[in-house]
């Protein structure tokens, strides 16, 4: 029985915080949802990708030429679709939901609404980085770091902890985004990994310190990169698009990504990832698996320089692999909570 519980309020309250609408509100039936399910012998399925189309729609034409199998895909913002999900419930359409971040795949799971996954499938990932009671796995990671630039900061400079960066030495130098949604996970992993106290506080010490707001990762990448700011939080992957974007390797760009230790928070690992919705389907197992497929897998590593999610791939230059990476050991599953987060972001005075 799906049940709308206290986590559908907050998943679509945050979207609405957040969020725009994903437009097509259109219903969408093929025959292959939770209702009147076709079985092993359906050939074709509905994705809910909170993944935007220009991503992954090129990864979706392979899997559909190589299979065979029709993917209908509804694209939206990962949270606005989870409260969908959640409002759908059983008679949802979909049978395939690949979410941005593990908060909104957290939801979903909560309300029971994801099929078990086979244990084959869940063993090609780390169990860091999917979820502990078997029903939704990470396709592929987003590693939180301290970009800078090397021509303004000396490698001596950096700090050892992303609480450092409320000490004095660093006041007006540090770029963030508050309402950018990597930057609000990595908050909301703080509060899992810290305590909500030690969360409130470091919000309000950054906020003294007089941080650089900018609206979202790439203005802090650009500007760090141009020497307009020194240093900003964001995720790895953007120091490659702008390489690629200016035509050069990372490595010749004057910036580097410096990773957090010892666990810190401030080196989240969040993933993109997904969960069944139709356990009758065979199409939806067969999607799940080609995106942790070797094929499925050097997409993502190629075309957005993520974080592979089974071994054997190789790290974005210059990182290290993913069994090497410092990470917090944190449920992801935990991340669900945005709604909190924006409130103690605006509570310390932050602004976007």
């Amino acid at each position: 029985m799906i049940r709308t519980t206290r986590s559908a309020l907050a998943v679509a309250a945050a979207s609405a915080l957040v969020l725009t609408a994903c437009g097509n509100d259109e219903e969408t039936t093929n025959g292959n949802g939770a209702n009147g399910a076709e079985g092993a012998e359906a050939q074709s399925l509905v994705l809910y990708s909170g993944r935007n189309e220009e991503l992954i729609q090129p990864l979706i034409d392979q899997f559909q030429d190589e299979t065979g199998i029709d993917v209908e895909v509804r694209f939206g913002e990962t949270a606005e679709l989870a409260a969908q999900l959640l409002e759908e419930g059983e008679d949802t359409p979909a049978d395939v939901f690949l979410a941005q971040d593990a908060g909104a795949l957290g939801a979903v799971a909560q309300e029971g609404m994801f099929a078990d996954l086979d244990q084959d499938l869940l063993d090609r990932v780390p169990e860091l980085y999917r979820d502990d009671a078997d029903t939704w796995v990470g396709v592929s990671g987003r590693l939180r770091t301290l970009i800078y630039n090397t021509d303004l900061v000396d490698e001596s400079e950096l700090p050892n902890t992303v609480e450092d960066l409320t000490g004095p030495e660093f006041e007006g130098r540090v770029g963030i985004a508050p309402t950018n949604a990597s930057f609000q996970a990595f908050v909301t992993a703080f509060r899992v990994a810290e305590g909500e106290d030690a969360a409130q506080d470091w919000l309000e010490q950054m906020t003294e310190n007089d941080p650089q707001y900018r609206e979202g990762n790439g203005p802090i990448v650009s500007e760090v990169l141009d020497g307009a700011l020194e240093m900003g939080l964001v995720n790895h992957y953007y120091l490659y698009a702008q390489a690629e974007e200016r035509g050069v390797d990372p490595e010749d760009l004057p910036a580097a990504n410096h990773l957090f230790g010892d666990g810190d928070v401030g080196a989240l690992m969040n993933v993109a990832g997904a969960g069944i919705l139709n356990e009758d389907s065979a199409a939806a197992v067969e999607l799940l698996e080609y995106f942790l497929s070797e094929e499925g897998q050097q997409y993502f590593v190629e075309e957005t320089s993520e974080y592979a999610m089974v071994d054997g791939l190789d790290a974005p230059a210059g990182l290290p692999d993913l069994d090497e990476l410092d990470v917090p050991d944190i449920d992801l599953n935990q991340l669900d909570d945005l709604e909190t987060t924006i409130q103690m972001i605006t509570e310390a005075g932050m602004a976007g």
